[in-house]
């Protein structure tokens, strides 16, 4: 074991980078209105971690021989971010604790190279989160023309639309962000909805809410008033029975909003105190877990006739779960792997993947999943509710926060080395 962990360090912190070759998809058009690339935002294109269609996940790939390693990024500071994909090039956030300042990273998806840091904010991170938070977890947003990071800063949270070479178009203040029962920081990111870039802030503090701004001019056009409860879940849009519809759980409610208005359409006592994941849904039924103090999967109809259909005990805390048509997976706190029927909660097979810590959320990759969890260990496996059918698992860097996206034939992870106080974070690129 000792002698794996010192190949792969001296790998991942030496070695050089491998070529890449990747082309650029074309530019995507979805439901929710004009988006940049194939993966604009948090949980992508369509909102629900499944990678495009044409993607082919590589099934194996070797640090020690360079087997379908493209190359491998150092990245300066922390952040648990997910990258979005645009057509400008790869981007996410970082911050820096000893420095302090909060970023926006750019990265050459051809080769891989750091081509910029754009810092937004400097001596202004809060003094107190969470020891598995960072100051760089909300993922970015782009809508074809410009790009949106929002970071936790100076006891509020700040919404930046800058474009790709760094130059900002404008920076607000939502809102003032101070909890003063639990300092555990941020992490709901940013997403895009026709003209509105819509955000959450949910605290134990009067400007907690849900927020929608002007994509042109950050001037705000709506406000949601949530509950004074701390609350970390990012919302997202889907349109359920015909309906567009802002979905969010938490404060003790699984709550649905029209995405245009901020009106709400409806609410079902359901869930828990504070949710992390993002819901999921199909056409009729939407789903979360999670849970402090409770925690929980939750189930609750979407099409018309809102209530709760079914639950169980299944934590999966920080990780949103993966729908498909009829079936939902979800990768517990336990490391273990969970299969369930929707109409009705069925467990249909569960099994331990790998060591409990679980942060990064599972990604529908073609016919297959792919889930990691805060050691570094990834799991593929199939997408199949007959039974747990195991493909391959791999030991990539000894961390793992930020979810897996699938790109082409290339998968994107954001990683990291740990070796006593010392960590050093990178993006890598998997493919032939």
């Amino acid at each position: 074991m000792r002698n794996m962990w010192r190949s792969l360090l001296m790998i991942l912190l030496f070695s050089a980078a491998w070529p890449a070759s990747l082309p650029l998809q074309p530019h995507r058009v979805s439901a929710a209105g004009p988006q940049d690339g194939p993966w604009p935002q948090w949980r992508g294109p369509d909102s629900n971690n499944h990678a495009p269609a044409d993607a082919k996940l590589p099934l194996r790939w070797n640090f020690e021989t360079g087997e379908n390693i493209r190359w491998r990024t150092p990245l300066p500071g922390r952040g648990h971010s997910t990258p979005i994909f645009t057509r400008f090039g790869v981007f996410l956030t970082t911050a820096d604790a000893e420095k302090q300042t909060q970023s926006v990273l750019s990265i050459d998806p051809q080769t891989g190279q750091l081509r910029d840091e754009f810092v937004l904010h400097r001596g202004t991170l809060p003094e107190r989160i969470h020891p598995n938070n960072s100051h760089a977890s909300p993922s970015m947003a782009s809508d074809g023309k410009r790009l949106f990071a929002a970071f936790h800063t100076n006891d509020s949270i700040a919404l930046t639309a800058l474009s790709a070479d760094g130059t900002v178009e404008w920076q607000k203040m939502v809102c003032q962000f101070k909890p003063s029962l639990f300092q555990f920081g941020y992490g709901a990111s940013p997403i895009i909805e026709d003209d509105l870039v819509i955000i959450a802030a949910e605290y134990d503090g009067r400007d907690s809410g849900i927020y929608a701004l002007d994509r042109e001019t950050g001037k705000q056009i709506w406000k949601i008033s949530r509950p004074q409860n701390l609350n970390f879940s990012s919302p997202i849009v889907a349109t359920i029975a015909g309906q567009r519809q802002l979905l969010i759980a938490g404060a003790d409610t699984f709550s649905s909003y029209d995405p245009r208005t901020g009106q709400l359409i409806w609410q079902v006592a359901s869930t828990t105190e504070a949710i992390c994941g993002t819901p999921v849904w199909d056409d009729r039924y939407v789903m979360i877990s999670g849970g402090n103090p409770i925690s929980g999967t939750w189930c609750v109809r979407a099409d018309g006739r809102p209530s709760e259909v079914w639950s169980n005990r299944v934590k999966c805390y920080e990780q949103s779960l993966l729908a498909i048509k009829n079936y939902v997976f979800g990768v517990a706190d336990s490391g273990v792997a969970y299969c369930w029927q929707i109409k009705d909660g069925q467990e249909l097979w569960k099994t331990r993947l790998f060591p409990g810590g679980v942060s990064a959320s599972p990604l529908l990759a073609g016919r297959y999943v792919v889930a990691a969890n805060e050691r570094g260990m990834i799991s593929l496996f199939e997408a199949t509710p007959a039974r747990f059918r195991p493909v391959n698992e791999f030991q990539t860097g000894n961390s793992i926060f930020a979810t897996p996206i699938l790109i082409g034939d290339t998968l994107y992870v954001r990683t990291a080395v740990t070796t006593g106080r010392q960590r050093q974070e990178y993006l890598i690129a998997i493919g032939k």
